[in-house]
Protein backbone atom coordinates (compact mmCIF):
# COMPACT_ATOMS: atom_id res chain seq x y z
CA UNK A 1 0.00 0.00 0.00
CA UNK A 2 1.04 3.66 -0.77
CA UNK A 3 -0.08 6.48 1.81
CA UNK A 4 0.08 10.04 -0.53
CA UNK A 5 0.26 13.53 1.39
CA UNK A 6 -0.56 16.35 -0.31
CA UNK A 7 0.94 20.08 1.20
CA UNK A 8 1.09 23.93 -0.44
CA UNK A 9 -2.41 24.73 -1.14
CA UNK A 10 -3.75 27.87 0.04
CA UNK A 11 -5.52 31.40 -1.35
CA UNK A 12 -4.06 32.99 -4.21
CA UNK A 13 -5.19 36.23 -6.15
CA UNK A 14 -5.90 35.62 -9.95
CA UNK A 15 -2.56 35.61 -12.06
CA UNK A 16 -0.62 34.26 -9.57
CA UNK A 17 1.28 31.17 -9.11
CA UNK A 18 1.54 28.51 -6.51
CA UNK A 19 3.22 24.87 -6.12
CA UNK A 20 1.89 21.84 -4.58
CA UNK A 21 3.87 18.99 -3.17
CA UNK A 22 3.00 15.44 -2.87
CA UNK A 23 5.19 13.14 -1.02
CA UNK A 24 4.15 9.18 -0.53
CA UNK A 25 5.02 6.27 2.11
CA UNK A 26 5.11 3.00 2.04
CA UNK A 27 5.66 0.61 -0.77
CA UNK A 28 6.96 3.30 -2.79
CA UNK A 29 8.63 1.11 -5.26
CA UNK A 30 5.86 -0.04 -7.17
CA UNK A 31 4.70 3.65 -8.26
CA UNK A 32 4.56 3.48 -11.87
CA UNK A 33 2.68 7.31 -12.34
CA UNK A 34 1.71 9.75 -10.41
CA UNK A 35 -0.45 12.77 -10.65
CA UNK A 36 -3.24 15.45 -9.81
CA UNK A 37 -6.87 15.41 -9.62
CA UNK A 38 -9.34 18.39 -8.79
CA UNK A 39 -13.06 18.96 -7.87
CA UNK A 40 -14.64 22.19 -7.42
CA UNK A 41 -18.05 22.04 -5.63
CA UNK A 42 -20.68 21.00 -7.97
CA UNK A 43 -18.37 19.69 -10.67
CA UNK A 44 -16.78 15.76 -10.99
CA UNK A 45 -13.54 15.25 -10.16
CA UNK A 46 -11.22 15.61 -13.05
CA UNK A 47 -7.09 14.65 -13.66
CA UNK A 48 -5.30 17.93 -14.17
CA UNK A 49 -1.84 16.20 -14.97
CA UNK A 50 -0.03 13.26 -14.51
CA UNK A 51 3.41 11.89 -15.29
CA UNK A 52 5.33 8.52 -15.68
CA UNK A 53 8.28 7.03 -13.59
CA UNK A 54 9.82 7.73 -17.10
CA UNK A 55 8.69 11.38 -16.91
CA UNK A 56 6.19 11.18 -20.13
CA UNK A 57 3.67 13.63 -19.01
CA UNK A 58 -0.36 14.77 -19.22
CA UNK A 59 -1.83 17.97 -19.33
CA UNK A 60 -5.60 18.93 -18.83
CA UNK A 61 -6.71 20.80 -21.75
CA UNK A 62 -8.21 23.47 -19.41
CA UNK A 63 -4.74 24.11 -17.48
CA UNK A 64 -2.11 23.27 -20.34
CA UNK A 65 0.37 26.03 -20.65
CA UNK A 66 -0.24 27.21 -17.27
CA UNK A 67 0.50 23.82 -15.01
CA UNK A 68 3.72 22.02 -14.99
CA UNK A 69 4.28 18.56 -13.08
CA UNK A 70 7.05 17.23 -12.53
CA UNK A 71 8.74 14.27 -10.29
CA UNK A 72 11.52 13.09 -7.52
CA UNK A 73 11.85 9.47 -7.81
CA UNK A 74 14.46 9.23 -5.16
CA UNK A 75 12.55 11.10 -3.10
CA UNK A 76 8.95 9.98 -3.73
CA UNK A 77 7.76 13.65 -4.32
CA UNK A 78 5.72 14.92 -7.37
CA UNK A 79 5.00 18.79 -8.18
CA UNK A 80 2.45 20.92 -9.14
CA UNK A 81 3.31 24.38 -10.38
CA UNK A 82 0.76 26.31 -10.86
CA UNK A 83 1.21 30.02 -12.75
CA UNK A 84 -1.17 32.16 -14.01
CA UNK A 85 -3.63 30.69 -11.79
CA UNK A 86 -7.68 31.61 -13.11
CA UNK A 87 -10.77 31.58 -10.20
CA UNK A 88 -12.29 28.69 -11.71
CA UNK A 89 -8.95 26.61 -11.09
CA UNK A 90 -10.19 27.07 -6.96
CA UNK A 91 -11.04 23.16 -6.11
CA UNK A 92 -9.51 20.69 -3.81
CA UNK A 93 -6.07 19.03 -5.64
CA UNK A 94 -5.88 15.51 -4.87
CA UNK A 95 -2.76 13.46 -5.43
CA UNK A 96 -2.65 10.17 -6.67
CA UNK A 97 -0.07 7.24 -7.60
CA UNK A 98 -0.87 4.02 -9.22
CA UNK A 99 0.46 0.54 -7.53
CA UNK A 100 2.06 -2.05 -10.38
CA UNK A 101 1.96 -4.91 -7.27
CA UNK A 102 -1.51 -4.28 -6.19
CA UNK A 103 -3.52 -2.94 -9.58
CA UNK A 104 -4.34 -0.57 -7.65
CA UNK A 105 -4.51 3.69 -7.57
CA UNK A 106 -3.93 5.50 -4.16
CA UNK A 107 -4.79 9.01 -3.10
CA UNK A 108 -4.25 11.79 -0.64
CA UNK A 109 -6.59 13.78 1.78
CA UNK A 110 -6.73 16.81 -0.68
CA UNK A 111 -5.61 20.08 -0.43
CA UNK A 112 -7.40 23.52 -1.10
CA UNK A 113 -6.73 25.80 -3.55
CA UNK A 114 -8.15 29.04 -3.91
CA UNK A 115 -8.27 31.64 -6.76
CA UNK A 116 -9.45 34.98 -5.78
CA UNK A 117 -10.69 37.64 -8.59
Amino acid sequence: QVQLVESGGGTVQAGGSLRLSCAASGDTICISAMGWYRQAPGKERELVAAITSGGRTYFADSVKGRFTISRDNAENTVYLQMSFLKPNDTAVYYCSAGSSCTISEYWGQGTQVTVSS
